[in-house]
């Protein structure tokens, strides 16, 4: 099957070593600020994701992300960043990149091309049909991403996708498919750049509504988030201040013997 890559095409700039620093970043700029726009007209194929994302999760599944080279190590930060922000288990949330965790560093030659390699990873989990399952390739076209899509579907595992081109393989392989239409990047075919910032925005879309569908904030709080670090420490006990107005030994003494927002303002007795 045939179809445009707009990630692929040329640049609308010309001549890019003959601009000024200046020009270089105010035309990189000019550029970005395009991509929440292209988001903003996704909505409605994000949330049609994210509501079969809370269904599974509900059905006590997990999130696994897979892709290759930017887009596998977008989903690697996002799984990573939810069990110190939500409190969740580090086997809800999973990143999966083609060529195994040496490729978040360095890239691993040829790994995103080998099709049959992300079933056999997922499997290594344990996959099952009450997971979901998202890949995540800008062009819609890497063999390891859709590979693990089709394999999923063949076993009754839910699919999703974030991919930055229209009618892409991807994107048709994918039961709850995303598609973020950016267009050319800056520089030619650099999908790091305006198609991997439209991926970032949609993953922090993706596991940040699905925890607040969960229950993992309340108000506007990360009541569950881990106490890592003396800045989150801290934050913690403004929040049990502000929600229970008490003094900050008081907060910190419930954060000490409960250990997170939660259980300290849910234990408190007045």
């Amino acid at each position: 099957m045939q179809f445009t890559k707009t990630t692929e095409q040329n640049s609308n700039y010309e001549h890019l070593e003959t601009m000024s620093v200046s020009e270089l970043l105010s035309n990189i700029n000019a550029e970005d600020q395009t991509v929440p726009t292209a988001v903003a007209k996704a909505l409605p194929q994000i949330e049609s994701l994210v509501t079969q994302t809370v269904a599974q999760l509900k059905k006590g599944g997990r999130i696994f992300y897979i892709g290759a080279g930017t887009s596998g190590r977008l989903g690697v930060v996002d799984a990573s960043e939810c069990p110190p922000t939500f409190g969740v288990p580090y086997d809800l949330v999973n990143g999966i990149i083609a060529g195994g965790d040496l490729a978040i560093r360095k890239a691993v030659e040829n790994a995103e091309d080998d099709r049959e390699q992300a079933w056999k990873d997922l499997q290594q989990h344990g996959i099952n049909g009450n997971d979901i399952v998202i890949g995540i390739a800008a062009s819609g076209t890497t063999p390891y991403v859709i590979g693990g899509l089709e394999a999923c579907n063949a076993n009754g595992i839910p699919t999703g996708c974030i991919t930055c081109n229209a009618g892409s393989p991807l994107s048709i392989t994918a039961k709850y498919p995303v598609v973020v239409i950016v267009g050319p990047e800056f520089v030619t075919g650099s999908s790091r750049m305006k198609a991997g910032t439209a991926q970032k925005l949609v993953l922090n879309m993706i596991s940040t509504a699905t925890m607040i569908q969960l229950g993992k904030v309340k108000g506007n709080k990360m009541v569950d988030m881990q106490l890592s670090n003396d800045k989150l420490v801290h934050r913690a006990a403004r929040m049990i201040i502000e929600e229970l107005g008490v003094s900050d030994e008081t907060a910190n003494a419930l954060l000490k013997e409960y250990g997170n927002v939660r259980n300290s303002i849910e234990n408190y007795k007045r």
